[in-house]
């Protein structure tokens, strides 16, 4: 037996939103960025005198950089592979500064070793 409204899911009052209840829509710009990939893509964007859209976007469809110029679309990010602490390490210190400290560090740890024993 099937019962209950046949409108189900709204309430009442509820109806269509128009720009009557909603406000005039801003006018809007819609602007061309394209990727290394060649790939366009044209968001919208409020049009106001004093604001200028962003001079690059991300693609939705490769994710690279894009730029307004066609021609000349910025080049993707270069990423650096993943440093170990060790590798930060080498690159402030020397082998024989490193030396050295191990030298200090040992020396005292045996120095603490002969005083606690």
């Amino acid at each position: 037996m099937a019962g209950g409204s046949a409108i189900r899911g709204s309430r009442v009052g509820a109806g269509p939103m128009g720009e009557a209840e909603r406000g005039e829509a801003a006018p809007r710009v819609w602007v061309s960025y394209w990727c290394a990939a060649g790939h366009e893509t044209r968001p919208s964007f409020a049009e106001e005198a004093a604001v200028l859209p962003p001079e690059t976007w991300d693609c939705p469809r490769c994710g690279l950089p894009a730029g307004q110029d066609r021609e000349n679309p910025p080049s993707a990010p270069k990423n650096e592979p993943y440093k170990t602490h060790l590798a930060y390490v080498k690159e402030r210190r020397s082998d024989t500064e490193g030396a050295e400290l191990l030298e200090e560090a040992l020396a005292a740890l045996r120095e603490r070793r002969g005083t606690v024993s």
